[in-house]
């Protein structure tokens, strides 16, 4: 690839009315160094798309459009979330970039690394992973789970990027791929590197939130987690299957050391096994019921076949 290409720097946004000054005056320095370096194109854009925020996102968007067009807005009509969210500036920005990089608002992504993303993409690749050298920016107990659930969603079958969030740049035809796939359920931490493609990863460090507050907070990041392991993988629902035979034997066991009991004569005091297995065998029935109704209720959700965005208004 020797053209300059067209870029396209995707920004979901939720209640960011705080940092988003200061992504925009970054975005500002480092387009005009890009550009005077021809790195990319005059065209190339940062589009801010606004997850239904209840503050003043949106004017601030509108406001910085006004006065310099490479900033665009799209504005939900719903807070969707922030894979609908990443996944409706994608949508919208690969129609006129050559490729397009995602990014949160909070310049915790190192905004310096896209020129490294352009680089690989110069190289023919296709789909180019930002990295986290390290966690150390994180509590204890975040880098633990984050890691934990990695390695864990591995041990499902489920292929993701070991370290990797959102910061990635993709090329049109790999968006175009992307947007081929109808599910409403979304976790694209597995559904970018399923695309196939030829790939690369650049590691960066991550920095420190410089205003506002994260918009994922422990609830969130365990409902993420939770999307990624039953949108990507039958494996629970098979390991409950496998867990059912073995407690199946172990009933059997039980019944023929009853029996065994009772042909002996001797009298059962039992009480207290026999409250354990009523309330394990009925806590996993009522698991396995849950964990089966989330698997139904994911394919109701698909069935219904409604949108996963509604746009209100667009400015660019």
């Amino acid at each position: 690839m020797t053209t300059i290409p067209t870029l396209g720097i995707i920004v979901p946004c939720y209640n960011e009315k705080e940092v988003l000054p200061l992504t925009i005056s970054a975005m500002q320095r480092f387009f005009e160094d890009w550009k005077g370096r021809r790195l990319i194109t005059e065209e190339s854009f940062v589009l801010f798309v606004d997850d239904g925020s209840q503050d003043d996102t949106w004017s601030q968007i509108e406001h910085i459009h006004a006065m310099d067009t490479q900033f665009r807005g799209l504005k939900l009509a719903h807070n969707v979330g922030h894979q609908n969210a990443l996944f409706a500036g994608l949508a919208e920005g690969h129609l006129s970039a050559d490729c397009v990089v995602s990014m949160d608002a909070d310049l915790q992504d190192d905004v310096e690394v896209i020129e490294q993303f352009l680089a690989e993409y110069a190289k023919g690749n296709d789909i180019v992973y930002g990295v986290r050298e390290d966690r150390q920016s994180d509590s204890w107990f975040k880098r633990s789970t984050a890691q934990g659930f990695y390695r864990f969603i591995d041990q499902l079958g489920v292929e993701t990027v070991f370290n990797h969030a959102d910061y990635r740049l993709m090329s049109k035809r790999a968006v175009e791929a992307l947007y081929a796939h109808p599910e409403r359920n979304l976790f694209l931490r597995g559904m970018v590197p399923a695309l196939g493609f030829q790939t690369t990863e650049v590691s960066y460090t991550r920095q420190p939130r410089l205003a506002g507050e994260s918009k994922y907070p422990l609830r969130k990041m365990l409902s993420l987690a939770w999307d990624g392991v039953t949108s990507f993988s039958v494996r629970p629902i098979k390991l409950l299957f496998l867990l059912s035979l073995f407690m199946l034997i172990v009933s059997f066991g039980f019944v023929g050391y009853a029996l065994y009991r009772q042909y002996e004569g001797k009298a059962m005091d039992g009480w207290t096994s026999l409250m354990m297995s009523i309330w394990f065998i009925g806590g996993l029935q009522l698991f396995g019921i849950g964990l089966v109704g989330e698997y139904v209720g994911k394919i109701y959700q698909e069935v219904k076949r409604r949108p996963r965005y509604i746009v209100e208004e667009r400015c660019g």
